[in-house]
């Protein structure tokens, strides 16, 4: 009985998106960025991710901006293609919602890059939620950064970090312990309407620990406060069809649990145990959908080439390792929702093409797709209908009929 797994690999891009000249890092275009080829010419040797290769990392890459990558030349043997974008946006609730069928509709509104970056309403906002008469930061920051020099002041303080991005986000970060989880989820949760009336994507919850002596580090409870998808998604399409929906990672955060059964959190090494458990015991009919962000959080906004690719090799590993452990009728696919190439300039997302690598369903090439057509494809593979604009992708006789 057929089964659906939908890993989304953060911010693993591999260029080409034709409209990366109008997306920016600070002053520079997005055009040329390409995160797994600058990787792998960064990373001695090249990346040595022989799964993903085998399915197709490599050609998807050619096939998406002609670049070739040191490690990457395997002839696939799964059924691989590249996606392209859409909608007006490069962040990870724009880059999920398409990938599951639902372009967004609107612009979404950012902050400028000046310092104060809020409103004062918005400021206002934030300091009657949290009880102080200040906050801190009020600028665009690395989050990584902007803890570790402004942490300790938030200790003498007991003020919040309220700092931005290129994306539309507002990030709120407070120590675990001296400010408390749930006062900063609590404070997330209030003023979060009023950013989404601003068409502001998410208000995401920061919480650390630590103190100036040992250093600061952020803790697994990072929540997202997102708006949700503004039409059906694969998730309630899966749902609605009497399967069930199982959310590994922060999927619950940008689907606002619509369509979600279920929810399993924690680090990436955490997810993916509980991939592996999702693929031993997950149900007929199921959707399992997860995101591995530290991609992204870790080594893509820090511009970390070298840590990226430790993390993409381990990663590498443990799928090869999953691979065996796949039923008859499983779909395994591995993709991204957008790009941030850890040499380029700035500290945001970039715009970029992503990879579409299916394990499960024998070799083949789908071409240049797009991001809706994964949702698509997935629910033809599982026999359900699709209510987005999406074109399934897959060979006649790997569809479903609902």
């Amino acid at each position: 009985m057929p089964r659906a797994f939908l890993v989304v690999m953060d911010s693993v891009g591999i260029g080409g998106a034709p409209d990366a000249a109008q997306f920016f890092n600070g002053d520079t275009p997005d055009t040329g960025a390409n995160t797994i080829a600058h990787i792998a010419k960064a990373h001695p040797g090249g990346l040595q991710l022989p799964a993903l290769d085998a399915l197709g990392l490599g050609a998807s890459l050619h096939l998406a901006s002609g670049a070739m990558a040191p490690g990457l030349s395997a002839k696939p043997t799964g059924l691989w293609g590249c996606a392209t974008e859409v909608s007006p946006g490069k962040d990870t609730p724009t880059g999920h919602w398409e990938l599951a069928g639902v372009p967004v509709p609107w612009q979404w509104h950012t902050f400028p890059d000046e310092t104060p970056a809020f409103p004062p309403d918005v400021v206002e906002a934030v300091k009657r939620a949290a009880g102080t008469d200040g906050i801190l930061g009020n600028c665009h920051a690395s989050g990584l950064r902007i803890m570790r020099d402004l942490g300790g002041e938030h200790l003498r303080t007991g003020w919040p970090i309220c700092y931005t991005s290129a994306d539309s986000v507002f990030q709120i970060a407070a120590h675990e312990q001296a400010f408390g989880l749930d006062r900063l989820l609590d404070l997330c949760r209030t003023v979060a309407p009023m950013l989404h009336d601003m068409r502001v994507g998410r208000v995401i919850a920061r919480p650390f620990v630590g103190d100036e002596d040992s250093g600061f580090r952020r803790t697994p409870n990072r929540r997202d406060f997102a708006i949700p998808p503004p039409a059906p998604t694969l998730c309630d399409w899966v749902q609605g069809a009497g399967g069930k929906v199982h959310a590994i990672g922060k999927i619950g955060d940008i689907f606002s649990m619509q369509g979600i059964d279920d929810v399993a959190k924690g680090t990436d090494a955490q997810l993916m145990s509980h991939l592996f458990d999702a693929v031993d015991n997950a149900g007929d009919h199921s959707l399992t959908l997860a995101n591995f962000v530290e991609f992204d959080s870790l080594y893509g906004h820090p511009r970390d080439p070298s840590g990226y690719a430790q993390a993409l090799e381990w990663f590498d590993s443990r799928i090869a390792a999953l691979l065996p452990r796949l039923r008859d009728g499983d779909m395994l696919l591995l993709t991204a929702d957008h790009g941030n190439d850890p040499t380029w300039h700035g500290t945001d997302h970039t715009r970029e093409r992503v990879p579409v690598l299916i394990a499960g369903l024998g070799p083949g090439e789908l071409g240049q797709i797009a991001f809706t057509d994964i949702a698509a494809s997935i629910a033809a593979h599982l026999g359900v209908p699709a209510q987005g604009p999406g074109q399934n992708r897959l060979p006649p006789h790997l569809t479903r009929t609902p």
